[in-house]
C-alpha cells in the first residue's frame, strides 16, 4: 500500500532498491524485515515497483504502510558518480537522494556506488553548515572493541582543514552512537613521534593538537586493532586501501584454515573444536553486523553500504538508520560544526 510522505511525522527512511550487487532482493527482503520487526518509522522504498511487489509476494512479506516510488534507471558500479548524477535523474539513487534533500525524507539508505552515494550527499542532499569535506567513516573490531577510520573514501585528496573536519564530525559521531563522553582521537602516520609524517599529517597534527579534541597523537597501522584510540583519522586515499585490505582479511583467512585443516588431521580436530570460537571471532569483522557506514557532514542522514550486503546487512542498515534518526544525530553534528567554525 503507497502512502504519501506527508502522513508521517515520524522518522521516514529511503532505501534505495536497485543499488547493490543483489538488488533488488536484497534491497527489499532486508528493508522489509526491519519493518516488521520495528514500525515506528516509514519506509520508502525507490526501484522497479513490479520487481518490488513480486519479491515482496514470493517472500510472504507485507508491503503494508510501505511507500513505493518507481524508478526506472540504475547507476551502476562502473558509472563516473558525478557524470550519472546528471545523466540518469530517473534513477533510484538520485530519486531517494532528492526526495531526502527536498524534506520528503529523513534518512537515505543505499548499497549503491559509493563514489554516487557520495556525491549526491555532498551535491544534493548538501553539506552542512561548517563542513568543507563530508567524510565517510567504517569500523574496524579491536581487542576491546570498536575503532573507527575517517575518511575511507570520500574524497581521495585532502587538506589539514579537512582532516580537522573528519575529526570533528567522527567525535560528534563517536559519542553519540558508542557513549563515549571523550573520544580519543589519533592521526595515522608512519610513526608514533610528533615530527613523523609527510606535509598533510605534520600540518594535519598541528590544528588537531590545537583543537578541543581529544587528541592522542600520531599512531601507526598496527595500533588500529589493539584499540589505542576510538577514532583514527587519515586522508581518503590511505583510508580506503586501508579498508580494502580488511575486506581481505577475512576472504584469505578463511581458506587459509580450510588448507591448514586439510593439511593435517589433528589441526582438523582442533580446528573443528574451535569451531564456535571461530565463527565467533570472524562474526566481528563482518561489515554486515554494523549497518553500513555513514557518510558524515551532510545534511540528513546517509548510509552507504558494501553492494554485496546481505539480507542481514540492509536489515542492520536501515535499523542504523532509526538509531541516528532518534538520537538526533544530525541536529548534533549542525550544532558541533557551526560552533567549532
Amino acid at each position: 500500500m503507497s502512502l504519501p510522505s506527508s502522513d508521517f511525522p515520524k522518522c521516514r527512511i529511503v532505501v534505495d532498491a536497485m543499488g547493490g550487487d543483489f538488488a533488488p532482493h536484497h534491497e527489499v527482503i532486508g528493508a522489509l524485515s526491519a519493518f516488521s520487526e520495528n514500525k515506528l518509522f516509514h519506509l520508502i522504498l525507490v526501484g522497479d515497483d513490479e520487481k518490488i511487489k513480486a519479491i515482496a509476494k514470493e517472500n510472504n512479506l507485507s508491503l503494508d504502510g510501505v511507500e513505493l516510488i518507481h524508478s526506472e534507471e540504475i547507476i551502476t558500479m562502473n558509472d563516473s558518480p558525478t557524470s550519472a548524477l546528471k545523466t540518469k535523474q530517473k534513477s533510484s539513487l538520485v530519486i531517494g537522494a532528492k526526495l531526502v534533500a527536498s524534506g520528503g525524507a529523513d534518512a537515505f539508505v543505499s548499497t549503491g556506488n559509493t563514489g554516487a552515494v557520495a556525491a549526491a550527499g555532498t551535491l544534493l542532499i548538501g553539506r552542512l553548515a561548517g563542513v568543507e569535506r563530508p567524510t565517510i567513516g567504517t569500523y574496524i573490531p579491536n581487542m576491546t572493541g570498536i575503532t573507527t577510520v575517517f575518511d575511507v573514501g570520500a574524497f581521495v585528496d585532502s587538506k589539514p582543514q579537512h582532516m580537522l573536519g573528519y575529526a570533528q564530525l567522527a567525535n560528534v559521531y563517536v559519542k553519540e552512537m558508542f557513549g563515549i563522553e571523550k573520544p580519543t582521537v589519533g592521526l595515522l602516520s608512519v610513526g608514533e613521534e610528533n615530527e613523523k609524517g609527510n606535509k598533510l599529517t605534520k600540518e594535519t597534527f598541528e590544528l588537531l593538537k590545537s583543537s578541543k579534541l581529544n587528541f592522542f597523537g600520531n599512531i601507526e597501522g598496527r595500533d588500529i586493532l589493539t584499540g589505542k584510540v576510538n577514532i583514527v583519522i587519515c586522508d581518503g586515499f590511505v583510508g580506503n586501501i586501508l579498508l580494502k585490505f580488511g575486506e581481505s582479511f577475512l576472504k584469505i583467512l578463511k581458506p587459509m584454515l580450510k588448507k591448514t585443516a586439510d593439511a593435517n588431521f589433528f589441526d582438523k580436530v582442533k580446528i573443528a573444536i574451535s569451531r564456535n570460537a571461530i565463527r565467533k571471532s570472524f562474526k566481528v569483522f563482518d561489515p554486515n553486523e554494523y549497518g553500513g557506514i555513514p557518510l558524515l557532514g551532510v545534511k540528513a542522514i546517509t548510509i552507504i553500504g558494501h553492494g554485496s550486503s546481505t539480507v542481514y546487512g540492509i536489515k542492520n542498515m536501515v535499523l542504523k538508520a532509526k538509531e541516528m534518526y532518534d538520537k538526533k544525530l544530525i541536529a548534533k553534528l549542525a550544532k558541533e560544526m557551526n560552533k567549532e567554525n
